[in-house]
């Protein structure tokens, strides 16, 4: 097995499939599920025989109104799962942080990639960190942070001003020594957004394609498929957060359809077959 594995993406040809290991205890939909250091390897495990094409580990909570970690701690809750399953798989790991300082040490003992929900805006020394370690980096957009981002929510145009902001974080890598073909983006699905900003987000993903790179969505058990699903009268005890299944599958599908290149979920063997099926219409013969 390779110490380390390189992340070599063929995006032009399927769908990606990046499985969540939250070591939160927070986290809104698997919070305190995986604390236990077996139970998160195991986890890792069971997403790689799954089918997932890259592992994104967090050790911070971005739901709203999370409060932050410090450095150490999140360093503790995820570098040992990173040394423990890095020579044990041979599928790339990503790291789900804002902070330079962890993201370094993940990328010192496996990782190779960077999820970076702030943009690039949360730490100064984080795109020259990815241009440094040569990886790819998921720049995505908030609007404020996880503790503010769902209160006064507002857009005076909401595709260009997102657009606009991921523009920003793009040229900050860019300037920043990180090559163009490393760069992914990702509209932060529920992050400063209501639920009509998300369904409309997902409807014109083609949008986002004007920018030229990849584009990752995070559409996995969010609220927004329980807000949406409530003006059908369906109610909260048949779509609680562990059983958003059928609503994260639709909106997959339609992502796809609509020019995701990566889904971010939890629910990685059901998603897998979510995204074969979507590949396999998209690429049918006219």
């Amino acid at each position: 097995m390779q110490t380390k594995i390189k992340l070599e993406l063929d995006l032009s040809k399927r769908t990606y499939i990046m499985g969540i290991l939250n070591r939160t205890p927070d986290s809104f939909s698997d919070g305190g599920l995986y604390m236990d250091e077996k139970e998160a390897i195991g986890r890792v495990f069971e997403m790689v025989s799954e089918g997932a094409d890259i592992i994104d580990i967090g050790g911070e909570s971005t739901r709203p109104g999370a409060e932050q970690v410090s450095v150490v701690e999140e360093m503790d809750r995820i570098i040992p799962i990173i040394r423990a399953v890095r020579q044990k798989i041979d599928v790339p790991i990503s790291i789900d942080t804002y902070k330079a300082e962890v993201a370094r040490e993940a990328l010192k003992n496996g990782a190779v990639m960077i999820n970076d929900i702030t943009g690039l805006r949360g730490d100064s020394r984080m795109a020259t960190l990815a241009a440094e370690y040569d990886v790819p980096i998921v720049v995505m957009h908030i609007k404020g942070t996880p503790r503010t981002m769902q209160q006064d929510i507002h857009y005076d145009s909401l595709l260009e001003e997102i657009i606009a902001s991921l523009q920003d974080s793009i040229d900050l890598a860019v300037k920043s020594g990180v090559a163009r073909n490393k760069i992914i983006i990702d509209p932060g699905i529920g992050f400063g957004k209501t639920t009509e900003h998300n369904l409309t987000i997902l409807k014109n993903l083609g949008a986002f394609k004007a920018l030229g790179y990849p584009i990752l969505v995070g559409i996995s058990r969010k609220s927004f498929i329980v807000n949406t699903l409530k003006k059908y009268s369906i109610h909260d005890r048949d779509i609680a957060a562990g059983g958003r299944l059928m609503g994260s599958a639709s909106a997959a599908a339609l992502s796809i359809a609509n020019g995701a290149n990566i889904l971010r979920v939890h629910d990685v063997k059901e998603m897998v077959q979510v995204a074969r099926i979507a590949d396999a219409i998209n690429s049918a013969k006219q």
